[in-house]
């Protein structure tokens, strides 16, 4: 099934379009906020602001409050600690004490504030309950007077509860106060916001503090130390003086992007650390709101314009590169400009690029490879139909056009479907469905398919051939369900696609299979070539006709190969291949291999939809035919001579005596009776090797040699008393072949004959017959001339005559022994020669014996 309803293609656009939906969905959430705060504290903390040395801090500690009580204190320690620190000559000091009550010793500090003459005071913005609106808490009327500034000391936790910064400006609408620690250098109620609300809390100019470090950072003095031993000029004398409680007991203690909860700055500190980096000019502005979706927008635009041209493991590295470059340049923009750009969007844009492109990629090849495994579930299989899933309609069909029985016989159940010379009376009872029964020279086998049974049977040759039919109907695996592995669904739980991907795996396999199991078992070398005429492939003929291992034919020329076995010179090998390469033209041509007489026909061929072509060599093996051609001429030539002389001879003859039949005497009668059965003679040799070159063991049943023996020999028994030569047989152990007695008996007549007749008068002749190992000899031993050695290669040659008894008168055909090494071949034997010149021959046959275990 097609899935192509979503068409998913890795496209700008496309890319484009998730990333935007997948930015706009992670603002949902606080994910962005949460990174931007993260990367902001790692770089505050790698990189601290430095300590400005016009700062200092008197802390209302632990040890203060031992040695002062508890508190609230007498405001006359107040005015004593400013009146030692304008002794010291600090230059502004920043009371970070809420004085919205009157309390004892009022006039001391208001009188001790105007004396110094820069002193600044807090203000707060606080609701007293929920249901009351916010009001401005501010020191008592003295005080307030006597202070040369007042500030808002309400600093900004951000959504994790973290100090992060401050707004500089903030107050109800009808004035603005300035932030604590900038109040000695900004005027109070310098802004205000009168269109709006009196009730209103307002805050602007919102700035991030890079503290310095965590707490106890800057310089620090206890309250008491300095208020019982005035310092030295050297401490405070120029300097702006925070003075605020740092005792955990007031409360007023903040996380910090150095301390989280483990260790809070408290608010007196972080004011001074405000202090510190306004006085050097690093206190940090948020960008412009356009500059975080500007660059987000780049961002954007960047990888989805880049990625779809990347490969992945490119897409990785680039999306590396952009998330190092961002974080780079936030840091640059961040310590060398002051300016804090969020990029926490702009950072989740290429970390969602690389799951979002592989995906889309992913889809791109599931798409198709689902169009490739759909196209592939079409494709066919390569495999041969097994018998057993057949009708049995077909199955007979398939039967009767191979085997062409007698008679035929298919039933369902007891109904006859198709009959022909058969009963259902003469089946045999078949229990075993898909196993065949013989019975004589019937066959019957019992089928199941459907739910149904079948009943099949066949009547066979009563001949040779009868066995060997059964034998291979045995092979046919007929059993019911036997290849039905493949109707199953998958074995284990898996999808089904991944199923389908098994199934058109399997389907390749199988046809890669078919493809190489042909071209190995094909009945000629086959050998395929790139463009250049390499060899890429070939199958074993070539391996075992040329003699050479698969690894070197593999990228070898096939010019190189031809010519290293073939060398020619008209045409030359190379010549014939590059014109089958560049005029694209088919060629035939010999070859001579090892000794063997070989077709090479070179063909062209391109492979479809690409440009490389090659070339197919098929190589035929003619060595049999060739030698079929010899023996045609051979033939000829024996017939037109051998054949033809004594017929012409006869003719001859008969034409003399018709002239004279009154004067008709016995000698040419006797003449004319050998010229026939010369003639007689040769045809038998003729028509008895043709039967012993057609012979094949279908033809073979069980027969005894030691009989056989005896046979032939009685047959050239008169023929040898004629000569006074004793047969001695010696042998009386029975040797069981599988063969064909009557060419066997009539080879071992051949030999015996030509012992007879190539020995001398009253000699003798040995015959042995007895076993070794599992086979069964015979040995034919004679008192003859013997055969020349140079002749003993060439003696079982078509026509071969030797040429001592051409000249001694005794004239043979040439194929006797011709006919004894051609039937002991087909009979898997071995025949031997030994001979001496003027001392005797000995043929020796060496045959398999039937079941030799027994």
């Amino acid at each position: 099934m097609q899935r192509d309803w979503l068409p998913i293609t890795t496209t700008p656009w496309s890319l484009g379009l998730l990333l935007a939906v997948s930015l706009l969905l992670l603002q949902t959430t606080g994910l962005p906020s949460r990174i931007n705060d993260w990367i902001y504290d790692r770089a505050i903390t790698t990189w601290p602001a430095p300590v400005d040395e016009t700062v200092a801090i008197i802390a209302i500690d632990e040890f203060s409050l031992e040695q002062r009580g508890r508190w609230p204190w007498d405001r006359s320690l107040h005015a004593e600690l400013i009146n030692n620190l304008n002794r010291a000559g600090a230059e502004t000091i920043v009371l970070d004490i809420l004085f919205s009550e009157t309390g004892p010793g009022d006039d001391e500090l208001a009188a001790a504030m105007r004396q110094h003459g820069k002193v600044v005071l807090p203000a707060y913005l606080t609701a007293p309950t929920r249901e009351r609106l916010i009001t401005e808490q501010l020191p008592i009327p003295a005080l307030a007077q006597a202070a040369a500034a007042l500030g808002h000391a309400h600093i900004e936790l951000d959504n994790d509860g973290v100090a992060r910064g401050l707004y500089l400006y903030n107050g109800l609408s009808g004035r603005l106060w300035p932030a604590l620690s900038l109040a000695s250098r900004l005027p109070a109620s310098t802004r205000n916001a009168s269109h709006l609300p009196d009730y209103l809390n307002v805050r602007q100019d919102y700035r991030r503090v890079p503290l310095a470090g965590g707490a106890g950072t800057l310089p620090t003095y206890s309250y008491t130390s300095v208020l019982s031993h005035p310092p030295s000029r050297d401490a405070f004398a120029g300097k702006t003086v925070f003075i605020g409680a740092t005792a955990a007991g007031f409360g007023d203690i903040l996380p910090t992007p150095f301390s989280g909860l483990s260790r809070p700055m408290s608010g007196v500190e972080f004011h001074a650390n405000v202090y510190s980096a306004n006085h050097q000019n690093i206190l940090i502005t948020p960008a412009k709101a356009w500059a975080s979706p500007a660059l987000n927008t780049l961002v954007l635009l960047l990888l989805a314009l880049l990625l779809p041209r990347l490969r992945p493991a490119p897409t990785l590295l680039a999306c590396l590169s952009i998330t190092a470059g961002l974080l780079g340049g936030y840091v640059l923009l961040l310590i060398g400009t002051r300016v804090q750009l969020p990029v926490a969007n702009a950072l989740l844009l290429p970390m969602a690029a690389i799951p979002i492109a592989s995906a889309l990629r992913l889809a791109m090849t599931n798409r198709f490879l689902n169009r490739q495994l759909d196209d592939m579930a079409k494709t066919p299989r390569l495999s041969l139909p097994e018998p057993s899933t057949r009708s049995p309609q077909q199955l007979l069909n398939h039967l009767r056009a191979l085997l062409n029985p007698p008679g035929w016989l298919l039933a369902e159940e007891r109904d006859l479907l198709e009959v022909k010379d058969m009963t259902l009376a003469q089946a045999p009872p078949t229990e075993t469905a898909g196993h065949w029964e013989h019975q004589q020279n019937q066959s019957w086998i019992r089928l199941t398919q459907g739910g149904a049974s079948y009943l099949l049977g066949l009547t066979l040759p009563n001949d040779l051939s009868r066995e060997v039919i059964q034998r291979y109907l045995n092979q046919l695996d007929l059993k019911p369900g036997s290849y039905d592995d493949e109707q199953h669904g998958p074995r284990e739980n898996i999808s089904a696609r991944i199923e389908k991907v098994r199934i058109s795996t399997q389907k390749l396999g199988q046809m890669q299979a078919f493809i190489r199991h042909s071209f190995e078992h094909m009945p000629d070398g086959i050998i395929v070539t790139d463009e250049l005429g390499v060899i890429r492939f070939a199958n074993r003929h070539i391996e075992d006709w040329f003699r050479e291992p698969m690894p070197s034919l593999e990228a070898m020329p096939l010019a190189t190969l031809l010519e290293g076995h073939d060398p020619r010179a008209l045409p030359a090998w190379y010549e014939a291949i590059s014109e089958t390469l560049t005029i694209r033209q088919s060629r035939t041509l010999d070859l001579t291999v090892n000794g063997k007489d070989f077709l090479l026909h070179l063909a062209p061929f391109a492979l479809p939809n690409s440009h490389q072509f090659g070339i197919i060599a098929n190589v035929s093996d003619i060595s049999d035919l060739r030698e079929q051609q010899r023996q045609h001429r051979e033939a000829i030539d024996f017939i037109s001579h051998d054949v033809r002389s004594p017929l012409v001879s006869q003719l001859a003859l008969i034409e003399q005596l018709k002239r004279d039949p009154s004067h008709i005497d016995i000698q040419q009668l006797d003449h004319l009776g050998r010229l026939a059965r010369r003639s007689y003679h040769l045809a038998e040799e003729f028509v008895q090797l043709a039967r012993a070159e057609q012979l094949t063991e279908t033809r073979f049943y069980e027969c005894e040699l030691l009989a056989i023996v005896e046979n032939a020999r009685d047959s050239v028994c008169e023929q040898a008393q004629e000569k006074g030569i004793s047969i001695l047989l010696n042998g009386t152990e029975d040797l069981w072949l599988k063969g064909n007695a009557e060419l066997l008996e009539r080879a071992v007549i051949n030999l015996l004959t030509n012992a007879v007749q190539y020995s001398p008068a009253n000699s003798a002749i040995s015959v042995y017959v007895y076993q070794a190992a599992h086979l069964a000899c015979l040995a034919i031993s004679d008192e003859g001339y013997g055969i020349d050695p140079k002749e003993l290669p060439l003696l079982f040659d078509r026509y071969h005559r030797q040429k001592r008894s051409e000249t001694t008168g005794t004239h043979g055909t040439g194929l006797g022994l011709s006919f004894v090494k051609t039937v002991v071949e087909k009979h898997r034997g071995e025949l031997g020669v030994d001979s001496k010149p003027d001392e005797g021959t000995t043929f020796t046959l060496k045959l398999p014996i039937a079941n030799p275990m027994l």
